[in-house]
């Protein structure tokens, strides 16, 4: 089946393509009776949205449009269909490059897999896709309300730049949403100063979860960690994820790595709020590794789609990191994997 659903109970499907008419998604399995307007979308389109500071020069609005599922502000129980239509297209940088392979994007595979691509911006495997996935999340987040269950993303790592604490008051307010002030200037710089080189930076988004309740998960194959692997690595500049303690693990005694029990609570978090694939009730830790963005003006070899080689510079408006677009991103897919398990989990029990 075409990979372009995400979901069971909680099903959505996204469409469009980067430089095409609009993008959006269709939701089906949303509950009736959500609380539910544009302006809760557009609250966190705007997180991703191009043309803020330290991203891509793109001037999208990004105004989202419901075109069902929703009437007099509640969700319907019917499909919700979301539109945005794209307004700052501008695909004459491609058209020198139209015929080449971009090292590090899907122009190659897509035109292995299809034998046709739409070269215009990526088309579908561009990063702009996500624009549907991040309002499809803010729905979600309107079921996880019910829960009470917050989900917090930020960037913990920019270009070889780390976090040292985490302060989830300052991700909001600054342009990266770096969750430690005394490192946001240099992250900061570091963009400046590789952009100016022509190149591009990669980082690491964390997201946490607060207040989600134990049992959400499915034995064996559709563990809840498993399905937030796949959630994150789904986003085109994703290549690693790690949940709770990640790869440390591997360097760890049994007696360190167990999270003890008390009737109190468990006394450590290296599970990461997941045990056997089912949430414990512990907070939720899962971290993304972001690769640098693939479109970088530095001269690059290649080969044309009839395999001569080349040499490519990526000229047009790009990001320099995936980071801070992708963080809200990140955000959605684990609201997406949330809402989609707690709809799973009240069909056996009546406490979900």
């Amino acid at each position: 089946m075409p990979g372009n659903s995400f979901g069971q109970a909680f099903r959505i499907t996204t469409f469009g393509e980067s430089h095409g008419i609009a993008l959006g998604v269709i939701i089906d399995g949303c509950p009736p009776k959500l609380p539910l307007t544009a302006a809760d979308i557009q609250e966190e389109l705007d997180k991703r949205r191009p043309g803020r500071k330290l991203t891509t020069p793109r001037r999208e609005p990004d105004r989202v449009e419901i075109l069902s599922g929703v009437f007099e502000g509640k969700t319907l129980g019917t499909p919700i269909t979301l539109i945005v239509y794209n307004q700052d297209v501008d695909s004459s940088k491609y058209e020198a490059i139209k015929d080449v392979f971009r090292p590090g994007h899907g122009d190659f595979t897509y035109f292995k897999k299809y034998g046709i691509r739409d070269w215009r911006g990526g088309g579908r495997s561009s990063g702009r896709e996500t624009v549907a996935r991040v309002a499809a999340g803010a729905v979600a987040q309107r079921l996880l309300d019910r829960w009470k269950i917050e989900v917090y993303a930020y960037t913990v790592a920019l270009g070889g730049i780390y976090a040292q604490e985490c302060d989830l008051d300052f991700i909001e307010k600054n342009a990266l949403f770096c969750c430690d002030k005394s490192v946001y200037k240099k992250m900061e710089q570091r963009i400046l100063e590789v952009k100016k080189q022509g190149d591009s930076l990669g980082g690491i988004v964390e997201v946490r979860v607060k207040n989600c309740p134990s049992g959400l998960g499915e034995p064996v194959f559709d563990k809840l960690d498993a399905e937030l692997a796949k959630a994150l690595m789904s986003i085109g500049a994703v290549k690693g994820v790690e949940i709770g303690a990640g790869f440390k693990v591997a360097d760890l005694l049994g007696s360190e790595c167990n999270d003890e029990i008390t009737p109190q609570g468990f006394l450590s978090n290296n599970a990461g709020g997941i045990l056997a694939g089912i949430s414990n009730g512990d907070e939720i830790i899962v971290r993304a590794a972001v690769k640098p963005i693939s479109s970088i003006e530095k001269e690059q070899r290649t080969i044309t789609e009839n395999g001569k080689p080349t040499t490519i510079s990526v000229k047009g408006r790009h990001d320099i990191s995936a980071i801070p677009r992708i963080v809200p991103v990140c955000a959605a897919m684990v609201r997406l994997v949330l809402a989609d398990h707690l709809l799973r989990q009240r069909m056996i029990s009546e406490e979900a």
